[in-house]
């Protein structure tokens, strides 16, 4: 039976945890499968996401150049009719500043951003994305799920990242020796009642594919 823990300690193999500020090159070095940047979500924005009317929840899925980053997220939570307030300024500006740091490691130009509000398993079966890198970041609900896999079987130990904490994972295009064994999924929620804001960063020149 797998046993799933949300208290991360210790990360499974290849995975580094270091704090949100920290620079990403370090997701470059060859022991690194996946970066963990910890911090933690002002307890004022954690309540307002969580309250949001599911309706208000932002979600869209775009194309887009670097320096038109800041109009998109502002039209997309627009589009949703969320009020503006400070809570909001937070999010649009947090997703601002990931979207960038990202392209920045990857000497991107363009990126496909998006964010969906997910209320079944979406992506239940552990897996790598079919792209060379991928940032997630759970805003609201249950975060993604990692571990080690062996023989084509599910990880005996999964660990759940902690909503609002970013995660750079590698992707099946990224060039890599050793082979990494680390792998994800969305957390089962179907028939919970749950609802997921989920943001996922690629750059445009990944293909697409699901989470």
């Amino acid at each position: 039976m797998n046993q799933v823990t949300t208290a991360l300690g210790a990360v499974p193999t290849g995975v580094i945890m270091q704090p949100f500020q920290n620079d990403l090159e370090r997701f470059k070095a060859s022991d690194c499968a996946a970066l963990i940047m910890q911090r933690s979500i002002p307890d004022k924005t954690v309540q307002w996401l969580t309250e949001l009317p599911v309706d208000k929840l932002p979600s869209g899925r775009v194309t887009v150049a670097v320096n038109e980053l800041c109009c998109v997220i502002e039209q997309i939570c627009s589009i949703a009719k969320i009020p503006m307030c400070a809570e909001r300024s937070w999010l649009e500006s947090d997703i601002l500043e990931m979207a960038q740091r990202f392209a920045d490691l990857m000497d991107a130009r363009y990126l496909r951003l998006r964010l969906d509000v997910i209320s079944t398993n979406a992506c239940r079966k552990f897996h790598r994305d079919a792209v060379t890198a991928r940032l997630i970041c759970t805003y609201r609900g249950s975060a993604t799920q990692i571990g080690n896999a062996s023989n084509d079987q599910d990880p005996h130990i999964i660990k759940q990242i902690p909503s609002g904490t970013p995660i750079l994972l590698r992707g099946t295009l990224w060039s890599e020796h050793p082979y990494s064994h680390l792998v994800h999924r969305s957390p089962p929620i179907e028939g919970t009642g749950e609802n997921r804001l989920l943001l996922v960063i690629d750059t445009a020149e990944s293909p697409h594919d699901p989470i």
